[in-house]
């Protein structure tokens, strides 16, 4: 339920209470007797406090941390099966005001090329993108009020939406611009946006203003409150995540939940997806002069700890990662990935392409996206293209109810594999149609509802037959 009521950034981070945890998990990381009931209370599915999740971080006995390994799992099969949501960046423009020492796209850049697209390029970019076969995509902006006003992030989600390209079409468009407005975030759920997704990049105030020296983003109050505007003015949907290694670890760990919960408690309903990128190496940027970074074994067990924490969340993970560490989360939590990704603007057409790197961050998993949907199916999991929940109006607190009374998959596995159908027919190299057509067969047998697995088997056909866009 909404409280009108509105927190300030240091009420629901508080300072003392993150080192408190921090403090009270570190001396109980042995304590196996309150492991052992933290991980009890996990299994009940209903998620843990801030300070509980710490301990498990916190713990270092491998036989504990296989437990929670292995719950995480389970907890993942049990709300979001074996499904993996697909999507794609799209960035628009890299001008930018602030001075954030970890991005390229910093003001003081004066050698990384600028570049703005235009609305007939955005169209030339689109139509790449739904070749390739992606159904969602993700914008991207530097924060600059001259180049990058909300008119034109606006009027760039309109052409999106516009276009239509042999059986192509963009269905949801989530939004990863900078914080903003009440008033802004209103003409954004008017646009028909998805997600609007904001990293804190770190939850450390002291930090946080030192690595943002200038700009607006310096101010770590209107960037942090930045959630509880976007659900003022009526977006659903709010997607977190903070940039590991630019603090200690653990501490963005229990901030986050500490804003998950913020959330939940004002607004009745949590975080729709967490993100976990880390710092990467991009134009004038070296990750390794950040000394807070993690090893991948490191954050795997993050993954795992929010996925316990948080179940009824998505996670996202995106190609920042290797495919060997992408592997390894998926088991873990992570709901949503990219695929075929390009992180400079303009870098999906043949015809913007130029050799001057305007990346925002290095790449680490190239593979096409066709390669990463016959590697998802080769270990099992459905590549999902589905934005139905969203044009359905199973948003926000309606998503959640369904998701934790664990009900969301009967909507959300059927719609997986329709839309898997549709990307083999359109799209697939003949490889990936085999292995896709025999999951498709397999995972059909699998739903208990024969009401739904008619009704499945009927659209499927349809899909076969040169009809698009079913959904449940």
């Amino acid at each position: 339920m909404y409280n009108p009521k509105s927190e300030k950034a240091e009420e629901f981070i508080n300072e003392e209470e993150i080192l408190n945890t921090l403090d009270y998990a570190e001396k109980n990381k042995d304590n196996i007797v309150l492991i052992n009931e933290i991980i009890q209370k996990a299994e009940e599915r209903k998620g843990l406090s801030h300070k509980e999740a710490s301990v498990l971080l916190a713990c270092e006995d491998k036989e504990q941390v296989e437990r929670i390994y292995k719950l995480a799992e389970q907890i993942k099969k049990d709300f979001y099966g074996n499904r993996i949501v697909l999507f794609a960046p799209l960035y628009l423009s890299n001008y930018c005001v602030n001075g954030c020492v970890y991005c390229p796209y910093h003001a003081k850049n004066k050698h990384i090329p600028r570049k703005k697209m235009t609305q007939e390029e955005i169209k030339r970019e689109v139509i790449a993108l739904q070749d390739m076969g992606h159904k969602r995509l993700a914008l991207e902006t530097g924060e600059d009020p001259v180049n990058n006003p909300i008119e034109y992030i606006l009027e760039s989600i309109k052409t999106i939406y516009s276009i239509k390209h042999k059986n192509g079409a963009i269905r949801r468009v989530n939004v990863n611009i900078a914080a903003t407005s009440v008033e802004n975030y209103r003409k954004l759920k008017e646009a028909g946006i998805g997600t609007y997704i904001l990293f804190q990049e770190t939850y450390n105030k002291k930090s946080y203003e030192r690595l943002h020296p200038t700009g607006p983003k310096h101010n770590y109050e209107y960037h942090t409150e930045a959630m509880d505007r976007a659900m003022e003015g009526g977006i659903d949907d709010v997607g977190l995540g903070v940039l590991f290694g630019l603090e200690s670890y653990k501490y963005e760990f229990a901030a986050l939940l500490m804003h998950a919960e913020h959330l939940e408690a004002r607004f009745g309903v949590g975080p729709h997806t967490i993100s976990v990128p880390r710092i990467r190496k991009a134009d004038d940027i070296d990750p390794n002069s950040f000394k807070k970074g993690i090893n991948d074994e490191t954050f795997a067990k993050i993954v795992a700890c929010i996925r316990i924490a948080v179940p009824y969340t998505g996670m996202i993970v995106s190609t920042r990662e290797s495919e060997k560490c992408r592997e390894k989360v998926l088991h873990l939590g992570i709901s949503q990935i990219s695929g075929g990704s390009k992180t400079s603007v303009g870098g999906y057409d043949e015809n913007d392409y130029t050799e001057e790197d305007s990346s925002q961050f290095e790449v680490s998993d190239t593979r096409t996206l066709d390669e990463v949907i016959q590697w998802l199916m080769k270990m099992d999991y459905i590549p999902s293209f589905c934005t139905a929940c969203y044009r359905e109006g199973r948003t926000g607190d309606r998503f959640m109810e369904l998701c934790k009374k664990k009900q969301i998959q009967n909507c959300c596995h059927p719609n997986a594999l329709m839309t898997l159908k549709e990307y083999l027919e359109d799209y697939a190299s003949e490889e990936t149609k085999q292995i896709g057509y025999k999951l498709i067969e397999k995972e059909q047998g699998t739903i208990p509802n024969e009401r739904t697995k008619e009704i499945l088997k009927t659209n499927l056909d349809k899909i076969g037959q040169g009809e698009r866009d079913f959904r449940f």
